[in-house]
């Protein structure tokens, strides 16, 4: 017996139940099903596409604490465009994020393989040739193209959401910033 009261830490368990969802199988992230409709899909139930989610459930799954999260990290697959996030917006896009979002556009548009690892080489050469390390430089694209700062791996979801969505999110991304300055 303990004359202190009950306590019920809502941290630990969050980061318990967090454990367990990463030591589910692939089979068994179908438990985030209920998420992935309405109402708290915010896309179009037709814009839903198995083969896409179940690609990026796995790395994901990594990142939830709790199964609802996936939505937050999967929409910007399903919508048209991007979440906007103000305080990621601003965040992200500071010093040399226009020359970024300017010449990225061009380079992965000749990028003859779209696969995260020739996606993250190109941009790599870009923040290179404007002085910026690889985390300065996809900064500006993350927002550009999920609308968050964090997320899943940025060269997987530009692999999965596919060159055509990805460039014209960059044009938007660049004309915003543009029409800011």
């Amino acid at each position: 017996m303990n004359t202190a009261p009950a306590f019920f830490d809502v941290k630990k368990l969050t980061a318990f139940n967090g454990e367990y969802i990463r030591a589910l199988s692939p089979e068994q992230s179908a438990a985030c099903a209920p998420w992935l409709v309405a109402p708290y899909a915010p896309w179009r139930p037709e814009a839903f596409d198995k083969d896409v989610f179940e690609a990026a459930a796995s790395p994901a799954q990594t990142r939830l604490a709790l199964l609802s999260e996936i939505t937050s990290y999967v929409d910007f697959l399903f919508l048209d465009e991007p979440v906007e996030d103000e305080v990621s917006w601003n965040k992200a896009m500071k010093a040399g994020a226009g020359d970024i979002l300017s010449d990225a556009p061009a380079e992965l548009a000749g990028v003859a393989d779209w696969k995260a690892d020739d996606l993250k080489a190109v941009l790599l050469a870009v923040g290179e040739k404007h002085g910026l390390k690889l985390g300065k430089a996809q900064a500006p694209l993350r927002v550009a193209v999920t609308g968050r700062t964090i997320g899943l791996p940025l060269f997987e979801s530009m692999e999965l959401l596919g060159r055509d969505r990805v460039l014209v999110r960059l044009d938007a991304a660049s004309k915003k910033l543009a029409a800011q300055a």
